[in-house]
């Protein structure tokens, strides 16, 4: 098995098909809730950022993915900076809102640099097909394992989501989706009524984000790119730059991508995030397994719940934190559990075999740990593993 090479862009540009709106779509749209919900939650409720930045630089990036990229291309957070920034948070004062918006300046000051310069290109080009598959692989077994965890906070909630969700997965007159998320909501209001009284007396309130760069200053920047951007970049080019450029010419390829243009949608989507006060952002290949499992085969789902959050952001910017609270975690985690499935399914399809299956199941392993790790660890081993190429004959 020969090394990876970039999709190369074509000399013209297929005709994309048009984006849909149907019912499959919007159940898609919410494919990805599992990993968005959670994230978000941590940046509101233990770093205490404004909603109304947070939101609508998510959801204009979908909307702005969804249009340009015509596929079901994801908009999710990134997992290492969210993790790192909610775990220090309550542990050191260097890890302020402020600093999550450094964060995302530089992020955006990387992959502008890497994509603008072809450098990714070059990237991508060493990393052979079966390191990029057992990182697939990985986060795919990550997320269910992630999954259960949460399902296990509520084993008959689970259960009962995750029957139903598996008896509809097919249908398309009842997407399963829907069932899911109003059994979610509706334990969720069982559970903690309070919820109910609070978000009834919801009103329209019309805000906007202030300008968020004009609070940083260098202290802000430079803990953000030590500590939360710089050691994400890896994990980025693994999962959120070659896998989801893979992910996506494997089931669309109708509508390929290159490296080079996620690196730079990556870019301009994270100095938006940053000047609005939004969060680090990325396009996790797991994120498209979760919209595809559920139903979505456009960009429409992502114009969808973009739109969503763009009006929950800028008319409902108060309640956001008890809205995403209404979902129960044992809902979200058979969120996680189908997208990890679907995940999954994608690399074992292939039938890796020898060497290549070596490959694979290390860096799965090493995936379920640290991404950035077992990029290094998988690209070692193929190496010393591979066997020489015959010489060429006279």
């Amino acid at each position: 098995m020969t090394p990876r090479t970039s999709t190369p862009a074509p000399l013209t540009a297929p005709a994309r098909p048009a984006n849909r709106y149907d019912r499959m779509e919007w159940a898609g749209a919410f494919g990805d809730l599992g990993t968005l919900i959670p994230f978000v939650v941590a940046y509101l409720g233990v770093l205490g950022m404004d909603p109304t930045g947070v939101l609508l630089a998510f959801g204009a990036s979908m909307v702005a993915c969804g249009l340009h990229y015509r596929t079901p291309i994801p908009v999710q957070p990134m997992k290492a900076i969210g993790a790192v920034a909610a775990l220090q948070a309550a542990q050191t004062a260097a890890i302020t809102p402020e600093t999550v918006h450094a964060a995302a300046l530089v992020t955006g000051l990387v992959w502008l640099a890497l994509g603008s310069s072809g450098a990714v290109t070059r990237l991508a080009r060493l990393v052979p097909p079966p390191v990029v598959g057992g990182i697939v692989l990985g986060l795919g077994l990550g997320f269910m394992a992630e999954g259960v965890r949460l399902m296990h906070t509520g084993w008959w909630i689970a259960a009962i989501g995750a029957a139903g969700t598996l008896a509809l997965l097919r249908s398309r007159t009842v997407p399963a989706m829907f069932v899911l998320l109003a059994f979610g909501v509706l334990v969720g209001a069982w559970q903690r009524p309070e919820l109910l009284t609070t978000l009834s007396g919801t009103t329209v309130e019309l805000r906007l984000p202030g300008f968020a760069l004009a609070q940083l200053q260098w202290d802000h920047v430079l803990a953000g790119a030590v500590l939360l951007a710089l050691p994400q970049v890896p994990l980025t080019l693994g999962n959120a730059v070659i896998a989801i450029s893979d992910e996506n010419n494997r089931r669309f390829p109708h509508a390929p991508v290159t490296e080079r243009r996620i690196a730079l949608s990556t870019g301009l989507m994270n100095l938006f995030s940053a000047a609005v006060g939004g969060v680090p952002q990325c396009h996790g290949a797991g994120g498209m397994a979760g919209h595809v499992a559920f139903g979505a085969r456009t960009g429409g789902a992502l114009v969808i719940l973009g739109g969503l959050l763009l009006v929950l952001a800028i008319g409902f910017g108060g309640s956001v934190q008890h809205l995403l609270q209404l979902l129960p975690p044992a809902v979200l985690g058979v969120f996680l559990l189908f997208a990890g499935v679907q995940l999954a399914r994608g690399t074992l399809r292939a039938r890796p075999r020898g060497q290549a299956l070596l490959v694979v199941l290390v860096t799965a392993a090493a995936a379920l740990w640290n991404v950035a790790l077992a990029f290094v660890a998988g690209w070692v081993l193929w190496r010393i593993t591979r066997r020489p190429e015959a010489p060429d004959l006279p």
